[in-house]
C-alpha cells in the first residue's frame, strides 16, 4: 500500500477518535434548579461523587443538567397559591424518570412526604447548619425591630412563630426569589429585615450578610432544614450504589423523623411546621416538634426523646405529630 493511504487512515482514525471524545457521553448526569444555591449543592454532590469514584473524577465524566421548575417559573404568587410542595421538584423528578438524567439533588425541605413511583432517595448529604439568619440593614434582632416594621419571608412557618413572639411586626409573605433577589429587596427598602436559612447562606459563602442567627428556641427550622438530598430510578444499580457511599446516617434518620411527623400532619405550605431531630450529649435521638395558626395566635409544642435508630425515630416523629393533630383539634389549620 502506497504511504498516502497509510496517511490518510491515520487522518481519518485521529478525526474518529476526535469524534469519539466530543460526543463522549458523561457517566452521570445531575439535575438541578438553575438558582446559585441549587447549582452549589449540586457542584458540592459532583465534588464528592468525584472524591469517592476515580472514573466518576475525569473530565467529562459528569455533566450538570439545569432544569427549570414551575417553583422557579411563578415568582408572583404565594407557594400555597400554585400548589406548594414538590414544586421545586416535579420537573426534575420527570426528568429523572424519563432518563434525561441519572440522579436528581434537591433541598429535602422542598422534597415532598411522598416519592414519585420509579424513585428512591437513598442518600442525604452531611447536614448544614439547621437554624435560621436574621438579616437587617437596620436591626440588630427580631428584638430590635420598632413596631410595624415588615419582615419579608416566603415561609408560613417563619411568619407565624415571628408573629406568635412579635405580634406588633408586620410580615410581606410573599417574599420569593433566590438569596440574592431577596437581598436585593431589602437593600432597596421593600422590607426592613428578612430570615433565611443560615445552611444556604454558608453554601454560597454569604455569611457576611448575617445579622445575627436565631437559636432553635426561637425559630424551630423547617422539616429537613440544611439537608440535601439525592434520587436516582428504582432499577438502577450502579447509580443506587454511588449514592450509598456518599450518604450521611445520622443526618438521613433525622430527616426521616422530622418527614414522619410532617407526613402524619399532612403538612403543606398552608400549614405552619416547624420539626427538628437531633443526637442529644448522650447519643440518643431528641425531636421538638411545632405546628401554628398561620396568624401565629396559636402555637402547639412537643417534644419526643428515644434512640438514635431508624425504627424508634420514625415511631417518635408520627407519635408527635399524632399528638399535635389531636391537641389542634378540626378547624386549627384553617383559621
Amino acid at each position: 500500500t502506497s504511504p498516502f493511504s497509510k496517511c490518510g487512515i491515520r487522518a481519518s482514525l485521529a478525526i474518529e477518535q476526535q469524534t469519539l471524545l466530543q460526543t463522549k457521553v458523561a457517566l452521570l448526569r445531575i439535575g438541578t434548579r438553575g438558582s446559585p444555591l441549587a447549582l452549589a449543592q449540586a457542584y458540592e454532590t459532583r465534588d464528592k461523587l468525584m472524591a469517592s469514584h476515580p472514573e466518576l473524577a475525569e473530565e467529562g465524566a459528569i455533566q450538570i443538567v439545569v432544569i427549570k421548575t414551575t417553583g422557579d417559573k411563578i415568582l408572583s404568587q404565594p407557594l400555597a397559591d400554585i400548589g406548594g410542595k414538590g414544586l421545586f421538584t416535579k420537573e426534575i423528578d420527570e426528568a429523572l424518570i424519563n432518563s434525561d438524567i441519572d440522579i436528581a439533588v434537591h433541598s429535602m425541605k422542598d422534597v415532598p412526604t411522598y416519592l414519585p413511583d420509579k424513585t428512591i432517595l437513598p442518600c442525604n448529604l452531611p447536614r448544614e447548619d439547621v437554624r435560621d439568619a436574621f438579616i437587617s440593614l437596620s436591626a440588630a434582632s427580631l428584638a430590635d425591630l420598632s413596631s410595624g416594621s415588615i419582615v419579608g419571608t416566603a415561609s408560613l412557618r417563619r411568619k407565624s412563630q415571628i408573629l406568635h413572639r412579635y405580634p406588633s411586626l408586620n410580615v410581606e409573605e410573599n417574599f420569593r426569589g433566590n438569596v440574592q433577589t431577596r437581598l436585593r429587596k431589602l437593600s432597596e427598602g421593600v422590607v426592613q429585615a428578612t430570615l433565611l436559612a443560615l445552611a444556604g447562606l454558608k453554601r454560597l459563602n454569604m455569611t457576611e450578610n448575617v445579622t445575627s442567627i436565631l437559636s432553635i428556641d426561637d425559630m424551630l427550622p423547617a422539616v429537613a432544614q440544611g439537608a440535601i438530598g439525592i434520587a436516582c430510578r428504582t432499577n438502577d444499580d450502579k447509580m443506587a450504589e454511588y449514592l450509598a457511599s456518599l450518604n450521611h446516617e445520622e443526618t438521613k434518620l433525622a430527616v426521616s423523623c422530622e418527614r414522619a411527623f410532617l407526613e402524619t400532619l399532612e403538612g403543606s405550605c398552608r400549614t405552619p411546621i416547624a420539626g427538628y431531630a437531633s443526637r442529644n450529649m448522650d447519643g440518643n435521638c431528641f425531636f421538638r416538634g411545632l405546628v401554628a395558626s398561620p396568624d401565629g395566635t396559636r402555637v402547639l409544642e412537643t417534644s419526643r426523646i428515644g434512640s438514635y435508630v431508624a425504627e424508634d425515630m420514625i415511631k417518635m416523629g408520627k407519635d408527635a405529630g399524632e399528638e399535635l393533630l389531636s391537641r389542634a383539634g378540626p378547624g386549627f389549620f384553617s383559621s
